[in-house]
């Protein structure tokens, strides 16, 4: 039970829970409200942010933009952080965020989680124990495991949870289902999704040796439930690892900050990174659930990194009144073969969709794109069909009103976050053990192999566990 605010005989959450429990809060002046059109501060839902110095550098501030107050941060890098400490000077500071979580009790009403992957799920079930509400990046877990186990402590917890994924909602997204489903490519047999990553080295062994840890930053915590490893800073200048890296952001690092992706024990690939912003809108406009199988081909395998390259596939099944469907995902730089329909003079797009159906071709640019169909004359001619669906204001819009009691967010994890990750991890599992799989989703298993089931679940190191 949560700690009774001291000015109110109901608590924080119980303010946030509805329409009901506002209606009995006391009228106080516009001083204290903030003005004229401005919301109270004790209206809005507050937030600890964990892993800030990042990724989350941004998507904490999106978290603020759209109605939350930040009120704690939590970070493992001083340095890195030191932007998002100076961002929100008032936010009490942690370390370990399950510190955080304990101290500020009731003060906080929900929890922003922008770590490495590795840690998503141990930060993110802190929450739901704690009953807060949970905004997570993409992917939402490392393992298809901890997914399952955080959709059901979700349910539990009763709590409102969203993802960091392009979402399906939105004007594009909605626009794309609907044009599926207004027949106009007729029935979809094949998508191909390609994504311009890695950004960041694959393809590499550990480096040898180790760097002395800075005081400002903490390693142990950094690793969190992942095997121990000694700590390396850069990678050497002119080494090949950093040659293959094309963004002038990088900086650098083995592990941290940014390449953590590279190494599978801390990241899940490209794939990992790009599969949930390209195929969420797939997923919805396609009804896709389990798939049937999935295999893939990549370059080779260097034991705790990812390939350079990999082509993915997947077989779904029949379903609701659609047929059966193969997707194809690519990365590193490799593409679908370019459709007929395509005009010589135009370029495939740098990452895209592409939907080939019975009558006809679409393709999109970039993991969110409305679909153009092939060739241009024919979208030309075509007349969008009627827009039957809800768009919604996006991510951390759809969290911020789920939380003050409004719909559930679109990528809540049990309905969408938790499935939509399992498709990306399915892939990731295929191109570790590099054989063809046969996939059993509703138990969870591979019914031709016990290798890809050990990669089910995460093993905890370090005396970590969920």
């Amino acid at each position: 039970m949560a700690s009774k605010n001291e000015s109110s005989s109901i608590t924080r959450r119980e303010v946030l829970g509805g329409a009901a429990a506002l209606a009995t809060l006391s009228i106080v002046p516009s001083s204290v409200l903030g003005g004229p059109g401005k919301t109270a501060p004790s209206d809005k839902p507050t937030v600890g942010g964990v892993g800030i110095g990042g990724v989350g550098h941004g998507q904490i501030q999106m978290v603020a933009r759209s109605g939350f107050q930040v009120v704690a941060l939590c970070d493992i890098d001083d340095i890195m952080a030191a932007r998002t400490w100076k961002k929100f000077p008032q936010a009490r500071r942690y370390r370990d965020f399950r510190e955080m979580i304990a101290k500020e009790g009731d003060k906080i009403d929900a929890v922003y989680c922008g770590t490495p992957d590795h840690t998503h799920a141990i930060v993110s079930m802190a929450a739901l124990k704690a009953k807060k509400h949970c905004l997570t990046v993409k992917p939402l877990t490392r393992t298809i495991g901890e997914g399952r186990l955080l959709a059901a402590e979700a349910v539990k917890a009763g709590v409102m949870t969203q993802m960091t994924a392009s979402p399906a909602s939105t004007e594009s997204g909605c626009q794309t289902c609907e044009m599926i489903w207004d027949g106009i490519i007729g029935d979809v047999t094949e998508v191909h999704i390609w994504s311009n990553r890695p950004l960041w080295p694959h393809g590499m062994r550990r480096p040898k040796g180790s760097d002395p840890i800075p005081k400002t930053f903490d390693w142990d915590m950094w690793l969190g439930p992942a095997p121990k490893r000694p700590f390396v800073s850069k990678w050497p200048a002119g080494s090949l690892e950093m040659a293959q890296v094309k963004t002038g952001g990088n900086r650098g690092g083995v592990y941290h900050p940014w390449n953590f992706r590279g190494w599978t024990d801390f990241g899940t690939g490209a794939l990992g990174d790009m599969g949930c912003h390209h195929w969420n809108t797939p997923r919805r406009a396609l009804k896709l659930g389990y798939p049937t199988s999935v295999s893939a081909s990549s370059t080779k395998m260097m034991g705790e990194s990812w390939p350079l390259a990999s082509i993915i596939t997947y077989e779904f099944p029949a379903r609701e009144k659609m047929p059966a469907v193969k997707v194809v995902w690519y990365d590193g730089g490799l593409k679908p073969p370019r459709p007929a329909e395509l005009e010589s003079v135009r370029r495939m797009p740098h990452d895209g969709i592409m939907y080939k159906g019975t009558k006809g071709v679409m393709i999109a640019g970039g993991s969110s794109g409305v679909p153009r169909l092939l060739p241009e004359t024919k979208m030309r001619a075509y007349k969008l069909p009627p827009k039957t669906l809800k768009r919604r204001s996006g991510i951390y819009g759809e969290w911020y009103q789920a939380v003050r009691g409004g719909e559930k967010p679109s990528e809540h994890w049990p309905d969408c976050a938790v499935p939509l990750t399992e498709m990306v991890l399915l892939g990731c599992i295929a191109v570790q053990v590099g054989q063809h799989l046969e996939w059993d989703g509703p138990n969870m298993k591979f019914t031709n192999s016990p290798k890809a089931n050990k990669l089910l679940e995460p093993g905890y190191h370090n005396g970590w566990k969920l």
